[in-house]
């Protein structure tokens, strides 16, 4: 499986009704273009090839809107291996390497925190978060959710992962 080497479990995310970006003529390139290069689009937005696979499978879509329901219905019926490959894809967030050293020595230690309690990175969507307020998101969701029992964890995890494909797949479609 692919893994960018950009990707990070907190992208910049384009914000707004998605209906705006409907017609982007991306979407017609999407839908057109042959089934390996659709699912290696959406592995890139979801690392998870039996998600990848189904959401290619499903072409075309009429709308974004149409794109975006099939990726959550593709995405709550993905089996624990299927979330655990998508899991395996994300890349934990970091800070710019100008911030403060404590900031980075707290962010790591939070995410081994994290990935030693649960077995796998740490996903959130930070939809609507400035840059600069992001760090103290990531650090904020991590000692909540470190409080979460495994299957409560799971179900938020799986939760996130699906808002961050939607972003990516605005992305996608969008060109930006």
């Amino acid at each position: 499986m692919r893994q960018p080497a950009t990707r990070t479990a907190v992208p910049v995310q384009k914000s707004g009704p998605a209906q705006d970006r409907a017609d982007a003529p991306e979407l017609d390139r999407f839908n057109t273009a042959p089934s390996a290069e659709a699912e290696a689009a959406l592995l890139d937005c979801f690392g998870s090839r039996r998600w990848a696979g189904r959401v290619a499978a499903h072409r075309p879509y009429p709308d974004l809107d149409a794109l975006l329901a099939a990726a959550d219905e593709a995405g709550y019926d993905l089996s624990p291996p299927d979330l655990a490959e998508a899991l395996a894809a994300e890349v934990s967030p970091g800070l710019h390497h100008a911030a403060p050293y404590s900031a980075h020595l707290a962010l790591r230690a939070a995410h081994a925190a994290y990935e030693c309690r649960f077995g796998h990175v740490f996903v959130i969507c930070l939809d609507g978060f400035e840059p600069a307020e992001q760090p103290d998101q990531v650090l904020a969701g991590i000692r909540a959710r470190l409080g979460h029992d495994p299957d409560q964890e799971r179900v938020v995890t799986a939760d996130e992962m699906r808002r961050l494909a939607r972003g990516r797949i605005i992305e996608l479609v969008s060109g930006s």
